[in-house]
C-alpha cells in the first residue's frame, strides 16, 4: 500500500488584519501586542460620486469638500455583502494601494497576513461561500476565519464594564460564559444571546430598523415640512446624528411639541433646535444651535432682504422629528413594520434560551452599534427591559466603551492569542486541500480543531 504524503503544517504569519465589514463603515486594523481601540481605523464602506462626477472610493471620501447631491453605492445591503465588485474596490484602495494607511505589506502581498473577518448573524450560506472564495482565491490571504460580529464581543473584559476588577492582562483571553449582545447599526438591529462565545441560533432576533431606515424616514419628514431633501442623503444622515434623542415618554413629548408650534407653551422649547445647513463654501458642515424664535424671525427677514451676493443662512427648526425618528427602534409598527420593538425583542430572544440561563443573560447585556450613542437610548432601553423581565432577575445593561469599534476590538483580542487563533483559522493550503464546504463547517463550529 503506497504511503500517503503527509501535509506539512505551515505556521501562521505574524501579521493579522481584523476587519469588521459594516454596511456604513469598515472597522479595520492590524493586531498589536496590546490591542487598543486606537489601532482601529474607520473607513467609509462606499463608492461615492459627487455632482462634478468625481468618484470617491472608501477613505478617499474624507477628502471630499462638497457633499451636495452626492450619490452613494454601498456593497452591503441588509447587513450582508452582496456586491463584491464594489467591495473589492474599497478593500484594494484601503489595504493594498500605494499610500494606504492600512497597507497589508510593503509589497501589497497578503500571503503573509492572517485575516479575521466579522459578519452579520445568520448570513445566508451562499453569501458566506462567495465571501470565502473571494478571500482565498482573489485576495489570497494566508489564513482566514469568519465570525459572527456579536460573538467577537465575548472576548472583552465584560465584567469590568459592570464594575468588577479588571482581569489579569497576562491571563488567556477566553469568551465570557453568558452574554446577550444588542447590536443596533446601519442596516438592522439584532439581539444575540451567546454561550461560551457561540450564538444560540434559535434565539437570535432581528429588527429591520437601523440607521439607514431612520435616515430615510427623516428625509421624508424634512422633505414634506421644510425643503426637498430627496437627493441629500449624506446631509440628512448628519442631521439625524446631530439632533436625535430618544424620548422617555413619546406621547407626552409629542403633545408638548404640538402645543409649542401652536404658541401655547414655553417649556417645550427645549425640545426644539435649529439646524443650520451647510453651504459648502463658508462652512462645510451644518451645526445645531438653540432655538430662538425672535432671532430666527429676524434672520429670515435679513435673508429675504439680502443682496444676490450676500450669504444667506438656511436653517430648519426641528421639534418632534428629533425623537419621532429613533422611536422607530422601539415601535416599528408606527411605520407599518410588523415586528416587535427592541425591548420586546429582547424578551422574545430569551424565550429561545433555556430558562436556567435567563438570569445570567439579563445580568450581562452588552449594547453596541452606532444607534446606541443616541441620547436617551440606553436609559429608555434599560427602563423597558426591566419592566418586561421577570421580577426575580437582575437586569444590567452597559454600552461598550466604543460601541462602533467594539466587535473589531474583540476580534483583535482573539487574534492576539496565537493558540486560540490557530484553532479558528483556516489556512489557504487547507482550503485548497479540503474545499469550501469543509471550511464552512470549521467556521460554524461543526469541525473541532
Amino acid at each position: 500500500m503506497p504511503r500517503q504524503q503527509k501535509i506539512v503544517e505551515q505556521p501562521l504569519p505574524q501579521q493579522t488584519l481584523v476587519v469588521d465589514n459594516g454596511a456604513y463603515a469598515i472597522k479595520a486594523g492590524f493586531v498589536s501586542e496590546s490591542p487598543k481601540l486606537d489601532d482601529c481605523r474607520v473607513i467609509p464602506n462606499c463608492v461615492a460620486r459627487d455632482r462634478s462626477k468625481k468618484v470617491w472610493i472608501g477613505e478617499q471620501l474624507e477628502r471630499c469638500t462638497d457633499f451636495g447631491e452626492i450619490v452613494f453605492r454601498r456593497p452591503v445591503e441588509k447587513g450582508y455583502i452582496v456586491n463584491w465588485e464594489a467591495e473589492k474596490m474599497i478593500w484594494e484602495n484601503s489595504f493594498f494601494d500605494q499610500g494606504a494607511e492600512l497597507k497589508v505589506s510593503s509589497t501589497s502581498d497578503p500571503h503573509e497576513t492572517n485575516l479575521v473577518l466579522a459578519e452579520a448573524p445568520n448570513t445566508p450560506a451562499a453569501l458566506q461561500s462567495n465571501c470565502d472564495q473571494i478571500i482565498f482565491e482573489d485576495f489570497e490571504f494566508a489564513s482566514y476565519s469568519r465570525h459572527s460580529g456579536p460573538s467577537l464581543n465575548t472576548y472583552h473584559d465584560v465584567q469590568s464594564l459592570f464594575g468588577a476588577p479588571p482581569r489579569d492582562p497576562n491571563s488567556r483571553v477566553l469568551p465570557v460564559e453568558c452574554l446577550l449582545v444588542i447590536d443596533s447599526g446601519y442596516s438592522h438591529t439584532t439581539i444575540t444571546p451567546l454561550y461560551h462565545g457561540r450564538p444560540i441560533q434559535q434565539a437570535i432576533r432581528r429588527i429591520d430598523i437601523g440607521g439607514k431606515f431612520m435616515t430615510n424616514f427623516l428625509k421624508e419628514l424634512v422633505s414634506i415640512r421644510y425643503y426637498n431633501m430627496s437627493d441629500e442623503t449624506y446631509l440628512i444622515n448628519e442631521v439625524k446624528e446631530a439632533i436625535s434623542c430618544v424620548s422617555e415618554n413619546f406621547r407626552q413629548d409629542l403633545e408638548r411639541t404640538r402645543k409649542g408650534f401652536q404658541g401655547r407653551g414655553k417649556d417645550e422649547e427645549e425640545l426644539r433646535v435649529d439646524y443650520v445647513l451647510p453651504d459648502y463654501n463658508a462652512h462645510r458642515r451644518g451645526f445645531v444651535r438653540a432655538h430662538d424664535p425672535l432671532a430666527n424671525a429676524k434672520m429670515r427677514k435679513m435673508s429675504s432682504l439680502a443682496s444676490s451676493g450676500g450669504i444667506v443662512e438656511d436653517f430648519m427648526t426641528l421639534g418632534n422629528e428629533r425623537f419621532s425618528v429613533p422611536e422607530l427602534l422601539f415601535s416599528p409598527g408606527d411605520v407599518g413594520i410588523r415586528q416587535a420593538g427592541l425591548s420586546e425583542a429582547v424578551i422574545q430572544s430569551l424565550s429561545g434560551v433555556p430558562t436556567g440561563l435567563w438570569p445570567a443573560m439579563l445580568a450581562n447585556i452588552l449594547v453596541v452599534g452606532g444607534n446606541s450613542k443616541i441620547k436617551g437610548f440606553m436609559e429608555r432601553l434599560e427602563t423597558e427591559v426591566r419592566q418586561l423581565a421577570p421580577a426575580e432577575c437582575v437586569v444590567r445593561l452597559v454600552r461598550a466603551p466604543d460601541p462602533i469599534k467594539s466587535p473589531w476590538h474583540g476580534g483583535a483580542l482573539l487574534a492576539n492569542d496565537v493558540t486560540r487563533l490557530k484553532q479558528v483559522q483556516v489556512t489557504r493550503q487547507e482550503y485548497q486541500e479540503h474545499g469550501a464546504n469543509w471550511a464552512a463547517k470549521v467556521f460554524s463550529g461543526g469541525i473541532a480543531r
